[in-house]
């Protein structure tokens, strides 16, 4: 029993000097202790600050197709106006003698519509009538010729009577001749019917019906008349619309609230097709920022942003992102954010440089120090990894996915690693470290 305690005893002693020997050594290996930091579960907010000019929200290039003299203009550069202002107007009284010669075209062409539309009623009378009147023709010349031919029958039977009548000495010759005359004249008659009842037939199919024939076609032609007389009343309707259109033109007016940044135009001058208004909308503007391919990915629409302008002060505008533009020139990596600003009194002029700075979004993940990492691009740090008999440096790579500046967000450590907090003490790996 004394021989076991003896040896646990001095087995326990052995093992003590050899912890205190391994602590020895790692306190003599790194005199002055580095900074480490752990990494744990974190959220950061980071912000973009990037440079740009303010843009007008709206300009609006003012022109007139008119080649009218100018009666007035009622502004001047940096005039404040609203939409549906009057900023000039231009001479039309050539416009209104023209717009009054056309209104009376339109009345002469209305009137002579008016008479072929009732022509067009005349001839459906006349086509009823005409159809009508060429079927009875027909039936009365068939009547006609069956009476002729009847009576021409009855007389040439006298006729054969009469000369069987004469050969026996009952009649004299004469009586014969005269019914022989008679039985010619029916015959002329029948020959006389029976060319009426050919003309009446042709009539009767000449005139047609109301889906064909000669009153069809008559109808037909009224009815394009009219329609033809309506289709130029139409087109008097499009001139006086086209002048009154212009005389509305002569009349200048602003197509949005603004500020008159250019008047190019006078009593008395010509528009021309020069530009005679320019007008900035201020009430609210864009500032156009310039941005990198990284900043496309980083900023979102509708991020938060805070303008400052030199000169300014510590006054500050805020804004929104309303765009992320693609590239400024084809062929460069130049791109645009576009942030919508409140402009109240119009301090935020056209082409002033101003500086933004963007809210991001959070973050969430490991955070570390930013002041850990070995390079400017963020991609390493070193960390404190234990290796029993010392603790020593060694760089990992790593994946920055967000920071505020002070705490940046990274993946590839574990939760808990103890990082080195300043990446620019030159360690190198494998170095012997003793941390704090």
């Amino acid at each position: 029993m004394r021989v076991v305690s003896l040896l646990l005893v001095t087995l326990v002693l052995a093992t003590g000097c050899g912890r205190s020997a391994a602590k020895r050594t790692r306190a003599a290996a790194s005199p002055n202790p580095v900074p480490t930091s752990v990494a744990r579960e974190t959220t950061v907010r980071g912000s973009s600050t990037i440079s740009g000019v303010i843009a007008p929200y709206e300009n609006v290039a003012i022109t007139s197709s008119l080649s009218e003299p100018t009666d007035r203009v009622n502004v001047l550069q940096g005039d404040q106006v609203h939409a549906g202002q009057v900023l000039a107007i231009l001479d039309t009284a050539d416009l209104r003698a023209e717009l009054a010669q056309a209104q009376g075209v339109l009345d002469t062409d209305i009137k002579s519509a008016d008479s072929d539309d009732a022509k067009v009623v005349q001839s459906r009378y006349t086509e009823t009538l005409n159809i009508g009147t060429g079927s009875d023709q027909v039936t009365s010349s068939r009547a006609a010729l069956a009476q002729a031919k009847q009576q021409l029958s009855n007389d040439q039977l006298n006729l054969a009577r009469d000369r069987q009548l004469v050969k026996n000495g009952y009649i004299a010759q004469q009586t014969v001749d005269q019914q022989l005359t008679t039985v010619l004249n029916d015959q002329s008659s029948v020959r006389t019917a029976q060319a009426n009842l050919q003309t009446a037939i042709t009539n009767e199919q000449v005139n047609g019906t109301p889906q064909k024939g000669l009153q069809q076609a008559t109808v037909a032609s009224a009815i394009a008349d009219a329609a033809a007389a309506r289709a130029q009343i139409e087109q008097a309707r499009g001139q006086i619309q086209q002048y009154q259109t212009q005389i509305q033109k002569a009349t200048v007016v602003s197509p949005v609230d603004g500020v008159i940044t250019n008047r190019n135009l006078n009593p008395g001058e010509y528009p021309g097709s020069r530009t005679i208004f320019t007008i900035q909308e201020l009430d609210k503007v864009y500032a156009d920022l310039n941005a990198s391919s990284e900043d496309t990915f980083a900023i979102p629409a509708g991020a938060s942003v805070t303008l400052a302008v030199s000169g300014a002060g510590a006054q500050q505008f805020e804004g929104k992102v309303v765009a992320v533009l693609g590239q400024v020139t084809p062929g460069s990596t130049d791109f645009t954010v576009q942030v919508v600003v409140q402009n109240p009194g119009h301090k935020l002029q056209a082409g002033l440089p101003v500086s933004a700075t963007i809210t991001l979004p959070a973050v969430h993940g490991l955070g570390i120090p930013t002041t850990a990492f070995l390079d400017d691009t963020h991609t390493s740090v070193m960390i404190a990894q234990d290796q029993l008999v010392d603790v020593v440096a060694k760089t990992v790579k790593v994946t920055e996915i967000g920071t505020d500046g002070t705490t940046s967000i990274v993946t590839g450590i574990k939760p808990g690693q103890a990082v080195i907090a300043n990446g620019q003490l030159g360690l190198a790996d494998g170095q012997s470290i003793a941390q704090m």
